[in-house]
């Protein structure tokens, strides 16, 4: 059983794709979807967001796509995280007005957050790109 949210995973591999295949021209959103088998629609909203935070660089155009906003060495699976996930679930009012959620549960998920919030800090979408790029899991 894996808590890692699907959704971060996406778009930390939307990220790393285009870490390593957008160096010549940027990467559209119908080739990413294309290589993951999604439909663009879908893709587009996350790519877009991650725009907004800063992470991508959307390009307008026929050859437009998207570009990393910041260097590969700069951006942390972190940051992409926090950036998938803010809002994406959003508490049930019974959750918050239970003390047993608010007083214990809450806090020590949070902590934990905060643990594993510090290990992913750890891991750049350069690290990223270069173990793909030693194994040989590139797209083209």
């Amino acid at each position: 059983m894996s808590f890692v949210p699907q959704r971060g995973v996406l778009a930390v591999l939307a990220v790393v794709d285009v870490a390593l295949n957008a160096s010549n021209r940027p990467l559209s959103a119908k080739s990413l979807a294309a290589r993951y088998n999604l439909a663009p629609r879908y893709l587009e909203p996350m790519l877009q967001m991650l725009v907004q935070v800063g992470i991508l660089k959307g390009i307008r155009g026929p050859r437009g796509g998207y570009r990393l906003a910041r260097p590969a060495s700069e951006l942390t699976v972190d940051d992409i995280f926090r950036a998938a996930l803010d809002g994406a679930a959003d508490a049930h009012p019974f959750l918050t007005q239970n003390p047993i959620v608010a007083k214990v549960i809450i806090p020590s998920l949070e902590e934990a957050e905060r643990a594993l919030a510090g290990a992913l800090s750890s891991v750049t979408v350069e690290t990223l790109a270069a173990r793909a790029t030693a194994i040989g899991v590139l797209h083209a």
